[in-house]
C-alpha cells in the first residue's frame, strides 16, 4: 500500500509560518492570520508539533527552549497578548506580606489591574483575576501595596483586626508624601475613611 505524504504546499506554508515565530512571544490569532491562507489549520499543526502552545481561544505562545524543556511565558507577555494593551499591573496578594504587617498567607492567584477586562480567566495553566480600575501605578511600591491591602482587606485570609492593629502602628514608617499620593490616587472610600480616623484628619 502506497504511503501518502503531506501536501507539499501545506507543509511549506506551515514552515513559513513557523519561521516567523519568535521564541518567548505571545501571539493572537489575528497577529498571524496575514501570514497564512489557512491560519486555523496551520496553527493546529504548529500546536501538534510543539512549536506553539495554546493558552486560550485565539491566544498562543511560542515557547523558548531550555535544558529543562520549554519555558512558560511571563505573566506580563500573557496579559499583554490577552488585553492587546500595555496598560496593566500584574501582582499577587502575597506581595502584601513584604509590608511587615503580620500577613503571611500565600495566594495561588494573580491580580491584573487594567482598563479593559473584568473577571477570572484561565490562560494556559494559570488563572488571572482581571479587575478594571480607573487608576493604578506602573509598578508596585510599599505605599501602593499598603493602600491596596486595606482596599482588599475583606478578601484576605488573615485576622482582619490583627492586620488593622499592625497597619495602624506601622503607618508612620512609610514615606508620608508617597503615602498621601497613593491614598489620593488609589484608596477606596472605606480606606479613606479609615485613614482619616487614624490621622484625625
Amino acid at each position: 500500500m502506497q504511503e501518502t505524504s503531506p501536501n507539499p504546499s501545506s507543509t511549506s506554508a506551515v514552515s513559513h509560518l513557523a519561521r516567523q515565530l519568535r521564541a518567548g512571544r505571545v501571539y493572537r490569532r489575528e497577529d498571524l492570520a496575514h501570514l497564512s491562507n489557512a491560519v486555523d489549520r496551520h496553527l493546529r499543526v504548529l500546536v501538534e508539533q510543539g512549536k506553539l502552545k495554546k493558552l486560550a481561544p485565539g491566544l498562543y505562545h511560542a515557547p523558548r527552549a531550555s535544558a529543562f524543556g520549554p519555558l512558560p511565558p511571563t505573566d506580563e507577555r500573557v496579559v499583554e497578548g490577552f488585553l492587546r494593551d500595555k496598560a496593566f499591573l500584574v501582582f499577587s496578594p502575597s506581595s502584601y506580606n513584604a509590608l511587615g504587617l503580620g500577613t503571611t498567607q500565600l495566594y495561588n492567584r494573580t491580580l491584573v489591574y487594567n482598563h479593559k477586562r473584568h473577571g477570572v480567566f484561565r490562560l494556559g495553566n494559570r488563572q488571572f483575576d482581571f479587575r478594571v480600575k480607573p487608576r493604578f501605578p506602573k509598578k508596585l511600591s510599599p505605599e501602593f501595596l499598603f493602600v491596596d491591602m486595606l482596599n482588599n482587606l475583606d478578601e484576605l485570609a488573615e485576622d482582619r483586626d490583627a492586620v488593622l492593629v499592625q497597619a495602624h502602628s506601622k503607618m508612620p514608617t512609610f514615606d508620608q508624601p508617597r503615602l498621601r499620593k497613593a491614598v489620593a490616587s488609589f484608596a477606596n472610600m472605606a480606606t479613606r475613611k479609615l485613614l482619616r480616623q487614624w490621622t484625625g484628619a
